[in-house]
Formats: C-alpha cells, sequence, structure tokens
C-alpha cells in the first residue's frame, strides 16, 4: 500500500510537470510567432505616407510593433500562468476575481494615461505629424520636437516647450505635410489699371520662379489669380501658388519684397490709411 501512494505521487508529479512544460513551450513559441506575425502585418497594414523616407517608415513600424507585442506577450503570459495554476490543482475563481477588481481600480486610476497611449499609437499608425513638421494641435502652434505614446513636444517660434498629452489631441493642423501653397494678397490704388498690375505681378511670380535659389521651393509659377475685395482704400488681389512643404513662409515674404520693389519702378501705388486734417477752410 504505500508503494502504491508513492508511486501515485511520482506519477502526479511528473504529469503535472510535464503539463507545465507544455503550456510554457506553447507561451514561448505563441510570443514568438505573435512577435513574427505582428510585425510583418503592421508593416503590411500601416499607412503610407507621400514622400516619406524608407527610414522614417521603419521608425514608425517599430515604435508600433513594440507596443503591440508587449501587450500580446503579457496576455501570453496571463493566460499562461492561470492555465499552469488551474493544472495545478489551485482554485483560480478567486484569483480571477481579484485580479478583475484590480484591473477595473486601476483602470479608473489611470484612465488618462490608457487615453494617452491608444491616442498615442493611433496618431502615429495615421501619421499625423512627424518630428519637424509644423503643426497646430489644440490651439497652440509649433515645431514638432518630440512624440511618442504618452505625449507630443511642441517648441514655439518663440522658443517655449509644450508638452500635451495624446489624450488632449482630437485635432491637430499639419503645415508642412506633402505641398503648401502661397496665398498672398496685395492692395493697389484704384486709379491703377488692373490688367497692368496683373501682368507686373505676373513677370515678378516667373522672375521668383526662374531664380536658381528660390524656384527651387517653388512647385508651380504664382500667378495673379483674382480680384479678391475692393476695399476702403484699394483693390485686393489674390496671388497664389504651390510650394514645397515648409518653404511658403520664406517665399511669401521673399515675392512680397519683390513685388514691393518693382510697384516702385513702375509707380504702381500702395495705398495706405491716412489723415487730413483742415483749420477751417485752410487744408
Amino acid at each position: 500500500m504505500p508503494t502504491f501512494e508513492f508511486n501515485f505521487g511520482i506519477s502526479t508529479l511528473v504529469d503535472g510537470a510535464i503539463q507545465v512544460a507544455i503550456i510554457l513551450v506553447t507561451a514561448i513559441i505563441l510570443v514568438i510567432i505573435g512577435r513574427w506575425l505582428i510585425s510583418r502585418l503592421i508593416q503590411a497594414r500601416i499607412p503610407r505616407i507621400r514622400e516619406e523616407a524608407p527610414e522614417q517608415l521603419a521608425a514608425r513600424s517599430k515604435t508600433l510593433t513594440r507596443v503591440v507585442v508587449q501587450v500580446f506577450s503579457i496576455t501570453v503570459l496571463v493566460v499562461a500562468i492561470i492555465m499552469i495554476l488551474s493544472g495545478l490543482g489551485v482554485d483560480i475563481a478567486p484569483l480571477l476575481a481579484s485580479v478583475g477588481i484590480g484591473s477595473l481600480a486601476l483602470a479608473f486610476a489611470a484612465q488618462n494615461i490608457i487615453r494617452d497611449y491608444l491616442n498615442g499609437f493611433f496618431i502615429l499608425m495615421e501619421d499625423w505629424y512627424r518630428i519637424g513638421e509644423w503643426v497646430t494641435i489644440s490651439g497652440m502652434e509649433g515645431d514638432v520636437e518630440e512624440i511618442n505614446l504618452r505625449r507630443t513636444v511642441l517648441r514655439e517660434i518663440n522658443g517655449t516647450m509644450i508638452l500635451i498629452p495624446n489624450s488632449q489631441i482630437a485635432l491637430a493642423s499639419n503645415q508642412t505635410r506633402d505641398w503648401a501653397r502661397i496665398n498672398l494678397s496685395i492692395t493697389v490704388a484704384y486709379k491703377e489699371d488692373i490688367s497692368r498690375v496683373y501682368a507686373v505681378i505676373d513677370e515678378v511670380c516667373q522672375d521668383l520662379k526662374d531664380d536658381p535659389d528660390w524656384g527651387k521651393g517653388l512647385t508651380t509659377t504664382p500667378t495673379a489669380m483674382r480680384v479678391s475685395d475692393l476695399g476702403d482704400h484699394g483693390v485686393d488681389i489674390c496671388i497664389r501658388g504651390y510650394t514645397k512643404p515648409g518653404e511658403q513662409w520664406g517665399l511669401t515674404g521673399e515675392l512680397r519684397k519683390r513685388i514691393k520693389n518693382r510697384f516702385d519702378q513702375e509707380n504702381i501705388e500702395i495705398p495706405w490709411p491716412h489723415t487730413k486734417v483742415y483749420f477751417g477752410n485752410t487744408p
């Protein structure tokens, strides 16, 4: 009889050890396969943006892959531990209840952080903006200095650093993606011949396009599009042209300077508000 009990104990222990080993090996294999499969799926499904360098796409894919693999690995590990405890005869019902209550409490306590990571994941996945781009987020404008799953860091034009939790980002305006546009309004006096003004502006725009330095930033030649307004002091003329992303500000400033110099040469008046004062009948 004692021999029977000893053999039974050894057999149970061996069976339990084999079961634990099978669960652990299966979990490890699942993690390895999942890591490989997740990486391939993200690389295949991640949205590709025009003019995105291969290293930029690889960086986005790597970041997203790391997060998804970590979540998948933790899930597999938790399931494996629960299966091992169940196989060893441990009553896991109280444990599951405790884990559920703890998870619920943690979710309530860290719900903002969880939203940060979830929103950050989709921002990276959909490629809203990248480091070095000029964006407007939640009413704040600046250069993207850092972006991760937790937060986005902007640097304003005056050097101020702004830290924005990703959960607070509902809308982002990207001013340096794919292409940009010169959108300039020039005012001339009512006495000027608008057709002549159009011709002068178009000549200045063509000179800018032909410039070996400035012309590199233009994708089309700017032109005088239309009379946009008949204002109190003059006629507003709209000038538009397409540029490479991030080049619109410098090109707009250079175009203003060239138009001003050319108008001076052509005696085309750019009006400004002024006041005449009369003392009695004498001006």
